[in-house]
């Protein structure tokens, strides 16, 4: 398969758990535009803004009225001011795994499914939908490999051969747990684990295959920008990479193809809080940019993929073979269940703080 999906123009690690990102400020509207009404969006900030202003914020103002405020807020800081109970945000946008931190506290609103006008709740993918988040879009963690070392047909294929270290030779990489979660599920699959039973992560099993694999991996990198190097550099032939990461450097001319086996797609969602000062505008919002024409404008710019299944049907086929998410990336691979990560995370940091300095 050809990595051709087009660069990615927003770095994964600011969406990550942690960034650190301060809340912006001051951000309240006055005037007209406050009178016709506004929404408090947390967002990772940066050139996601621009596009997200330009193909969602914008266009959403001009039909409703009401103004976008986007700002960027830390977790913590999201923590923070539920607690002090000073809600001065309307909607999140972050990675799942905090929005389920934040709903188990009682701090997000129900979704309100049932009001959508511009979007169908049945068109957004069943994984993707909970009672008080929806995805907007969707990431994946694919395995690539240096088309020089492996050139042809002749590369690893699956995370079985990646595991396979006498008949595709060479160093790896894997993520470390500084970035967001170790590659358990990989080394699950390269066990022989069908990917519908990854869940609940055998953790033993997971870290005696990498364990048996760790004589050949060169790096556990922690962000985003340092495995995209490693494969650049070639101090890596082959390794798990986040997809935007990787079409990147491709798109510099990087000597790199990946394949969609076993890809494992991750989340990107929406959440209100329950006490948000503009909740029915928020709600608007979510709703506005679940839209199927909406979310392929910006996904399309983001590269990354949508949430409602409609949205494909506005994509243009060569990007829909290799955006992920879509038809290929869900038949070959696997939602990562968060909600296992987030009962299980603690567990696996400690038993990762040991093995890695073993």
């Amino acid at each position: 398969m050809k990595g051709t999906i087009g660069q990615s123009k927003v770095s994964r690690r600011n969406f990550l758990v942690g960034a650190g990102t301060l809340l912006a400020a001051p951000y309240v509207l006055k005037g007209k535009a406050l009178a016709a009404g506004q929404v408090v969006v947390r967002t990772p900030g940066g050139a996601y803004d621009d596009i997200m202003r330009k193909f969602v914020y914008d266009p959403f103002t001009a039909e409703t009225g009401i103004q976008v405020v986007p700002v960027a807020a830390t977790v913590s800081k999201l923590l923070a001011m539920f607690k002090a109970n000073n809600v001065e945000i309307d909607l999140i946008d972050t990675g799942e795994g905090p929005l389920i931190t934040l709903s188990r506290m009682g701090a997000l609103a129900p979704i309100e499914y049932d009001k959508w006008t511009w979007s169908r709740p049945e068109d957004v993918a069943p994984e993707y939908r909970r009672p008080d988040t929806v995805a907007n879009f969707v990431y994946s963690s694919v395995l690539a490999f240096n088309t020089e070392t492996f050139p042809g047909d002749n590369h690893p294929k699956n995370w079985v051969d990646f595991w396979d270290a006498e008949k595709f030779p060479g160093p790896r990489m894997l993520t470390d747990m500084a970035a967001g979660s170790p590659s358990l599920e990989f080394a699950l699959l390269a066990a022989g684990v069908k990917k519908e039973d990854l869940y609940p992560i055998d953790i033993d099993r997971a870290f005696k295959m990498l364990t048996e694999l760790r004589p050949h991996i060169r790096k556990f990198w922690d962000s985003g920008a340092v495995s995209a190097q490693l494969l650049s550099d070639k101090e890596v032939v082959m390794g798990c990479i986040w997809n935007g990461r990787l079409q990147t450097i491709i798109e510099k001319g990087a000597p790199l193809n990946y394949v969609w086996d076993g890809n494992m797609i991750q989340v990107q969602a929406l959440g209100i809080f329950k006490d948000s000062p503009n909740r029915a505008a928020a709600q608007r919002l979510v709703d506005f940019m679940t839209q199927p024409d909406v979310q392929a404008k910006y996904v399309a710019a983001l590269r990354y993929g949508p949430t409602n299944l409609k949205a494909f049907d506005h994509i243009s086929a060569d990007l829909l073979e290799m955006m992920p998410g879509g038809p290929k990336s869900r038949e070959l691979g696997f939602v990562q269940n968060t909600e296992w990560w987030e009962d299980n995370r603690d567990k696996v940091n400690r038993v990762w703080s040991r093995w890695i300095l073993g």
